[in-house]
């Protein structure tokens, strides 16, 4: 099975830029379909971006502009470029891997919620302060 580990999670001010990493397991990893999600406490999940093996990215509309979802199958890693930072960013981030073959349709409709019928990481915090 596919492991997922976040990384780069940490407490930053205001305008303040993270960079998040997880590291993806799994020899097959050019098979999956990596999603970036937060979840703040009292909060819904929410999908915050999403990559394709073929490059290939979503982004919620709150965080666009100002994310970047990006990969590097080298070293099976998927980074998540945070900029201009945000108090409503605090969240738990967690990543996902869901195997292509699970997705039914086109990738611009691609329902995030399909992750979590995937594997999930732990889990890194971040945390921005006024």
């Amino acid at each position: 099975q596919v492991v997922l580990v976040e990384s780069g999670g940490d407490s930053v001010q205001s305008g303040g830029s993270l960079r998040l990493s997880c590291a993806v397991s799994e020899h097959s990893y050019s098979s999956y379909y990596i999603g970036w999600f937060r979840q703040a406490p009292g909060k819904a999940r929410e999908g915050v971006a999403a990559i394709a093996d073929d490059g290939r990215t979503r982004y919620a509309t709150s965080v666009m502009g100002r994310f970047t979802i990006s990969q590097d199958n080298a070293k099976g890693t998927v980074f998540l470029q945070m900029n201009n930072l945000k108090p409503e960013d605090t969240a738990m981030y967690y990543c996902a891997a869901l195997e292509s073959a699970r997705v039914p349709g086109p990738w611009a409709t691609l329902d995030l919620g399909l992750f979590n019928l995937g594997h999930w990481g732990q889990g890194t915090q971040v945390t921005v302060s006024s």
